[in-house]
């Protein structure tokens, strides 16, 4: 048996799907770059406050981990911290463990903020909550498989910020 007939190209369903998946994705983008924006934040600068927040067994943060959580470069990742720094939203301090590492915390002001934002994705993620479950249950492991091949041989732009 071909590989071809153990796993069939994706139905138009399977497309009709990623496409409502993607126009999904970026619509949850374009509210959360919104909704940093009424908050008088820079979208990138609330996905900064959320890697440090959200950053495992730990309040804080390195740079090298921000940049990595973002998918920037280092130094944009320093320029980041040091625009956020001026506005009162983050602090940063070498680690005590290896004076070559600074660490990047949340501010009170930085904490009020990201409360807010954190709060208001949250809503969102409720309401679009339905559909993202319908397209997990659409997309079995066969289907989500089969749609992995396929687009395989895009080319990876996330290192290209």
């Amino acid at each position: 048996m071909t590989d071809r007939a153990k796993h069939p190209e994706p139905s138009k369903s399977d497309y009709m799907m990623l496409l409502s998946f993607r126009c999904m994705l970026r619509g949850f983008l374009q509210f959360s770059e919104k909704a940093a924006k009424r908050i008088g934040v820079a979208p990138q600068q609330y996905q900064a406050l959320l890697a440090i927040k959200g950053f495992p067994d730990r309040e804080r943060i390195t740079i090298n981990e921000m940049a990595e959580k973002l998918m920037i470069r280092h130094n944009s990742a320093v320029g980041l911290v040091n625009r956020m720094e001026k506005e009162g939203l983050v602090k940063r301090y070498p680690s005590l463990e290896d004076r070559r590492e600074v660490h990047v915390t949340l501010t009170s002001r930085g904490m009020r903020i990201f409360e807010k934002l954190a709060a208001a994705h949250r809503e969102e993620l409720n309401r679009i909550g339905p559909q993202l479950r319908s397209f997990s249950r659409h997309f079995s492991r066969d289907t989500a498989a089969r749609v992995a091949r396929s687009v395989q041989k895009l080319p990876d732009r996330r290192r290209r910020r």
